[in-house]
Formats: C-alpha cells, structure tokens, sequence
C-alpha cells in the first residue's frame, strides 16, 4: 500500500533541491512570514509542499512570545480586504449570477482560510495545524483580536474533520499499546491511574469506542464509554467495580464518560456523531440492549451554588426555612450525612440549575446538559452520592444526572431544544420544580 505521508515528504525533499532559497533562521518571524507570503503564490506543488513544510518546521521553534507575534502578523495582513468585499458586492447587485457570487464568496473569505489549506499539505500538516490551534486557545482571551482567526480554523475543521471522514473503531485490550497509553492520558471524566483501570473499562460488561482520522496516525479523536448495566447506572463507583453479574442480564446501555482528546479541535462538534453512531453499533451488536443513557457529571453546579445569594436559595426552595449553607462551607466532605438529610432540598437545587439557569442565548448553562439536550436527550433523574471521589465531591457535591435517549424521541425532542431552546425532562423531575 503506497505511504501518503512518505510521498508528500520525497516531494518536499525534490522541491527542496530545485528551489534553493535563502538559510533559515530559527524562531525568524520575517522568514515565516515571507514564506507564508510564497505559499500563496502560485508555484506549482512541489514548491507549495517545501514551503508548507519550511512553515511548519519553522513554526515548532517558534518562542511563545513569537508565536503570539505570528498569529497577529498572519491574522491582520491575510483578513479580507474590504475595498475588495465592497467592489464584489458592487458586481454581484449589478449581475446577481453564479459568477458574481463566488467572487464575492473569494473577497469575503479573505487569505487565512487558503493559507491553512496549503499549509495542510506538508507532511504531518493536519496534526501541526491542530497544535496551532491549541497553541491559539491559550492565548486567545488576552488577545480578541485573534477571535476571527480561530473562527477560519474552526470552519476548516469542521470540514476536515467531517463525520464522514472520520473511522469509528471499538477499543479492546488487544487495540495497539501506544492507542492505549493515549486513552489514559486523555481520559477527561473519570481519570485512570494506569493500565489496570483501563482493562476494568475494556471487560465483557463494557463498551469502548473512539473516532480516529486518517490524517492523524494512532491518535484518538474522541472516545466514549459504556457500562452494560440494568436500568440507567447510578453509581459511577458501582460501575468502576469488577463484574459480579455472571447472568450477564442487561438490558441498558450507560455512557458514563466522553472525552475530548485534541484541545485543537475544541468546539468542533463530533460528540453527537459518536453517540449516535455507537447506538448504532450497540444495536447491531446487541439486540436486546433496548435503553440508552448516561451517567453524566454536572461540573459547574458547585460553583454556581457558591455565588448564589441566600434570597435567590429560598425562593428556589420555596416555603422551606432549611439552611443550606452548608454547602458552602470548606469542611463540607463526601460522606457527610447532611447529603441524605437534605436529599429533596439539593435535587430541588440541582434541578433548578439544570433547567432553570440560561445563558445569554437562552439555553441551560451546564455544558453538559446543553450538549445531551441538543442530542435529543431528556433529563431523567437526579442522582445523590452518584460520584463520591474528590473530583466528583468538587465539581457537584458528587451528584450526576441520568439522561436518557429514547430513540424514537430524540428527532423531535433535538428540533424543539435547537428551535424553541425546550428542555425536555422527566415527569418524576416536575415535583422539584
């Protein structure tokens, strides 16, 4: 089978030859620049592969400092040109034809987007890019002006990273090591210490499946974990236990964990791609799973609680005069009785927070309810105790929510979230409202 990648290289390595140009210096942000300049010129594809891989070589010895220079340099001098927008809009109110629109498509667009584009074909080009972006986020609140170039690479990596560009594959033990050694690193929810706590995730009672792209060579996209359980799961630390159901009756499929693996590709939507797709492969796979939910973190209620003023807590509560402060206090730990005491009062809250609290477009603040709801799922249950760790206790005094994906409901329960901004839930969840 022929190697992309060492054919792109052998090419770059001719053009190098044929195209003798000044030496480089290291952490140079005129030389850069100029061959940003040259890759978008028109000559030819060898020479468009040297400079694309001259760029991102130089672009790895770049100083922090000069990488924040570099993103300003490119973002200024590649935006469109507006005297250019005005003159297409000009010709297309005159012609108002195919021709006259795309010009106005190119003037609109401006020069960012295609220097990506040419970047993208040095060797390893789509994996550099991602860093960059990463690289970009860091900087990106200190900096707004940099807003517009992150929203050219976003819009690029929508395409670029297409569903149907992407390969689902089921990890097992037997995955390669190295893919393996990535999963723990990556794993964003529910940490593991080491190989052991993978193979617990990888048993007969489980389900793991990741999203990889053929660019990016034994690096996980996205990966996502499910229990095979009866009823929703309700307990992240029974579901971490080793299997003890040797009847194997399971009826439910619970995602418990969803990860993000490349901070490059943050806000590039492929979470509900996943979901959908591992249902998919679920019933294919097993039948008689008939359910489907989560057991999901809720990991900004904590926060939200603690700059909540004791008005705002009462009149949530309603008629109750129970003091909830301490919820507040720093000697408030898992295993507390107060938990169960107040067991009504905290769903009372949590359920506040999660269909109540808006933001400023209208929908749930909780990223990850807004995330299961754009799915088409509902909020079903509100669990107390559900995550006792640290982390758990910290993001949400160790509650987490079932959602469930009814498959009927999830067209028609997604349209009325995206189009009204309705959150669907439960009935049981009502008597907190």
């Amino acid at each position: 089978m022929l190697d992309l990648k060492k054919i792109i290289s052998s090419i770059a390595d001719a053009g190098q030859k044929l195209f003798k140009k000044p030496k480089i210096k290291k952490d140079d942000l005129d030389s850069i620049i100029t061959l940003c300049d040259e890759l978008l010129s028109n000559k030819g594809v060898v020479f468009g592969i040297t400079v694309a891989r001259d760029i991102t070589n130089l672009y790895h010895a770049l100083s922090s400092e000069n990488q924040l220079i570099f993103f300003k340099k490119i973002n200024e001098k590649y935006k469109p040109n507006y005297e250019e927008v005005d003159s297409a809009v000009k010709f297309y109110t005159q012609f108002k034809d195919e021709e006259s629109l795309s010009k106005l498509f190119v003037a609109a667009e401006g020069k960012r987007r295609e220097l990506f584009r040419r970047m993208n074909i040095a060797p390893n080009g789509t994996a550099i890019i991602v860093k960059m972006r990463e690289d970009l986020l860091r900087i990106i609140n200190k900096n707004k002006e940099l807003i517009y170039l992150d929203k050219d690479l976003i819009h690029l990596f929508k395409a670029w990273f297409n569903p149907g560009f992407l390969k689902l594959e089921k990890i097992t033990w037997e995955t390669k090591a190295l893919i393996l050694e990535k999963i723990i690193k990556y794993e964003r929810v529910h940490l593991m210490k080491d190989m052991n706590d993978l193979k617990r995730r990888l048993d007969e009672d489980r389900r793991f499946f990741s999203f990889f792209h053929p660019a990016l060579d034994d690096e996980p996209i996205i990966f996502v974990q499910v229990a095979l359980t009866k009823g929703l799961g309700k307990s992240i630390q029974e579901i971490m236990k080793p299997n003890s159901d040797v009847e194997k009756k399971y009826d439910t499929a619970t995602f418990y964990s969803i990860s993000n693996c490349q901070e490059g590709l943050t806000r590039v939507t492929l979470g509900n791609f996943l979901i959908k797709r591992v249902i998919f492969e679920i019933q294919e796979d097993l039948p008689h799973i008939k359910k489907f939910g989560t057991l999901s973190p809720i990991p900004g209620f904590a926060e939200w609680f603690s700059y909540c003023d004791e008005n705002k807590i009462h009149s949530i509560l309603g008629k109750s005069k129970d003091d909830m402060s301490f919820l507040k206090s720093p000697n408030f730990k898992a295993g507390d009785s107060r938990i169960i005491s107040y067991k009504e009062k905290i769903i009372k809250l949590v359920a506040h927070y999660l269909i109540k609290e808006k933001d400023l477009n209208g929908f749930p603040v909780g990223d990850v309810t807004r995330f299961h709801l754009r799915n088409g799922a509902t909020i079903n249950d509100i669990i107390i105790n559900a995550d006792i760790s640290e982390a758990g206790f910290k993001k949400s005094f160790g509650i987490m929510a079932n959602y469930l994906y009814e498959l009927n409901d999830i067209e028609k329960n997604h349209e009325d979230f995206v189009n009204k901004k309705k959150v669907i839930y439960s009935s049981e969840l009502k008597k907190f409202l």
